[in-house]
């Protein structure tokens, strides 16, 4: 498997040399409570990606991780608003946290088109992306090897017990009625998933276990397998 941190040390280089500005915004008044801004060149309004990072929702993992993903969308025309959030603590302030980071959209100076808002996730971020969906703070969400089902993921134990250190108690907990994806179907707006069809880490029947769940339930998904 690939070195991971000089993975995303390459990422990192390459954003520098891409050298799309970005502005630092709060949303709030905790440390991780902030989020980076790109615009795209041409005149807005534009449409908004919320790029959420993963990392098993814990704090070693940060939105530099998917600053390249932020610098792509944008050079695609898309405005990029990179969330960071609270990790390591409650399962309530990181969610709280998506939903006020979303929020804040409406207050930026900035030529935004709030009504085609996409929440863009990876892994764990790829939960808070469909979370967002489910809550009505975008219009679209977006799943890239995301964590898609809870009850699955603490079953199979993935990222050494993230699950259950990320909502605690066992599984008829409030966390996971408010948390899960799959608890939250039908989500009413259009998904978008992408997984890695050899991933060990989120394995692929995470999204093809949401993919057969939502269009079941009467929601429009879309899987994409990448070999």
């Amino acid at each position: 498997m690939r070195d991971v941190p000089a993975f995303f040390a390459e990422l990192g280089v390459w954003v520098a040399g891409r050298g799309v500005p970005v502005t630092r915004h709060e949303y709030g008044p905790a440390d991780d409570q902030h989020a980076d801004l790109r615009l795209p060149e041409p005149a807005g309004p534009h449409r908004v990606a919320v790029v959420i990072h993963g990392g098993f929702w814990r704090a070693a993992y940060t939105k530099q991780n998917t600053a390249a993903v932020a610098v792509a969308l944008t050079e695609l025309g898309w405005a990029t608003w990179n969330i960071e959030y609270r990790r390591g603590g409650s399962y309530s302030e990181t969610l709280g946290d998506v939903r006020a980071a979303c929020d804040a959209l409406r207050g930026l100076d900035a030529p935004l088109d709030l009504e085609s808002v996409v929440a863009v996730g990876h892994s764990a971020g790829g939960q808070l992306a469909l979370w967002a969906g489910a809550e009505g703070s975008v219009s679209a969400a977006a799943a890239l090897a995301g964590i898609c089902d809870l009850d699955g993921a603490a079953r199979d134990d993935l990222g050494d017990g993230a699950v259950v250190s990320f909502l605690g108690g066992d599984r008829t907990s409030a966390g996971y009625a408010a948390a899960d994806p799959l608890r939250r179907l039908p989500l009413g707006v259009p998904v978008l998933l992408a997984h890695g069809t050899a991933d060990d880490n989120v394995p692929l029947a995470q999204s093809r276990t949401y993919r057969d769940t939502a269009e079941a339930a009467g929601d429009a998904c879309r899987l994409v397998e990448l070999e």
